[in-house]
């Protein structure tokens, strides 16, 4: 399989090298935490030549008997060097069990610089403050980004990259399979396989049917303000009996498995955060494409979703803005200080560009505005709003 560095990742890996808390690498399902981690501890390896690197993968047959964690702490204690920096660096952390008593003890014990990864539901971000008593630093890893698909793909040809972008996704395990289809089953295993059964493991879920059932509605509704009772009433219709308790428990451990990322709404004129109708974005669109095929893509929507992630990944707190009976497709929250975001695909037509460059210019504070569209054009400005081509923002 090709590889290519994840520098963003790395630098922030770099970043905190040296302090004292256990560093957890979170996030979806082969979505490469584990070659992350190889490329780190090579890195380690390189940078310092009396650095003593305990690698363990707790799914590789030869770790097996560590699967118990108090014979993962003699394993970690035995392989401490003295007179060196010793980092422990341990995948899949939740297979071994009483692993918080472990770590906890070789915190404590400051041999080890620890780093951890673990898959989705297993590892949530509020369990980790209680199991580490706070000492924790999370690292959240996403699929590909466009920037590093085109790092895996390079061309010229940005247009053509970004369609390819959109039908493939970012799980750089499906870029083995030449074959689309074959692909598209790759992916669909990773959700229906992997995923499903981890939250059906994870939560005691006693209708793997009916979960799958809220899976496909919310890939196909992506962009759409969803509630709790929208999606029951839609598969009571459909003859899947459920109530609004199930669903909404369902989509809370559905985003508690890094399949969906929830973003709440913010009232813009009011300054306050909604509950109601949250919108639901999936963490690669190659799984959609997988699950419900190319039927009715609405492609405005799919580049939503792409840039709601693309935020998360660059750091930003995302809400769905509201201002009065106008929707805001985002408002990007970092270091106090806030962006206003609008996406579309085609924004040629003079109607479709007032439609959606009118909300932003209602918005009466000096905070960035940006309409993000398939313009394939260099950026521009109107009226104080920078008008950007989707692939050109999503490769910077």
């Amino acid at each position: 399989m090709k590889l290519i560095q994840r520098e963003d990742y790395l630098n922030q890996l770099n970043r905190v090298k040296g302090t004292p808390d256990v560093k957890i690498i979170t996030g979806i399902r082969r979505s490469g935490k584990s070659k992350l981690m190889d490329a780190f501890a090579e890195s380690l390896a390189q940078k310092d030549a009396a650095a003593n690197v305990v690698r363990i993968n707790l799914r590789l047959k030869q770790y097996q008997n560590l699967l118990d964690g108090d014979k993962l702490y003699d394993f970690a204690n035995a392989h401490v060097a003295k007179g060196r920096k010793n980092y422990l660096i341990v995948d899949e952390i939740q297979e071994s069990s009483g692993f918080e008593r472990t770590i906890n003890s070789l915190l404590d014990e400051g041999n080890f610089e620890i780093y951890l990864t673990g898959s989705n539901a297993f590892m949530l971000s509020s369990d980790l403050a209680t199991l580490f008593g706070g000492r924790t630093f999370e690292l959240h890893v996403f699929p590909f980004s466009f920037k590093e698909f085109l790092l895996y793909y390079p061309s010229t040809d940005l247009t053509s990259s970004f369609d390819n972008y959109v039908a493939k996704g970012g799980m750089a395990g499906s870029y083995l399979y030449s074959n689309p289809q074959d692909a598209r089953k790759y992916l669909e295993g990773i959700v229906r396989t992997n995923i499903a059964k981890d939250v059906v493991k994870k939560f005691s879920i006693e209708n793997e049917v009916l979960l799958n059932m809220v899976i496909d509605f919310l890939m196909d509704n992506i962009g759409s303000k969803t509630s709790i009772r929208n999606i029951s009433n839609t598969l009571t219709n459909n003859r899947f009996q459920t109530n609004n308790k199930t669903v909404g428990t369902y989509l809370d451990d559905l985003c508690k498995s890094f399949l969906f990322y929830p973003c709440a709404r913010y009232d813009i004129a009011g300054k306050r955060y909604l509950e109601s109708d949250k919108k639901y974005y999936l963490s690669d669109l190659g799984f959609r494409f997988a699950i419900l095929g190319t039927r009715k893509p609405d492609y405005g929507h799919l580049y939503e979703n792409l840039v709601a992630l693309e935020l998360m990944r660059r750091g930003y707190e995302v809400y769905v803005g509201v201002l009065y009976q106008k929707e805001i497709d985002f408002v990007a929250v970092k270091e106090g200080s806030k962006t206003y975001f609008q996406v579309s695909d085609d924004i040629s037509i003079p109607k479709t560009f007032t439609r959606e460059v009118t909300p932003l210019l209602a918005i009466k504070d000096a905070y960035p505005k940006v309409l993000i569209a398939r313009t394939r054009h260099p950026e521009y400005q109107y009226e104080g709003v920078r008008v950007i081509d989707i692939a050109d923002w999503l490769s910077h």
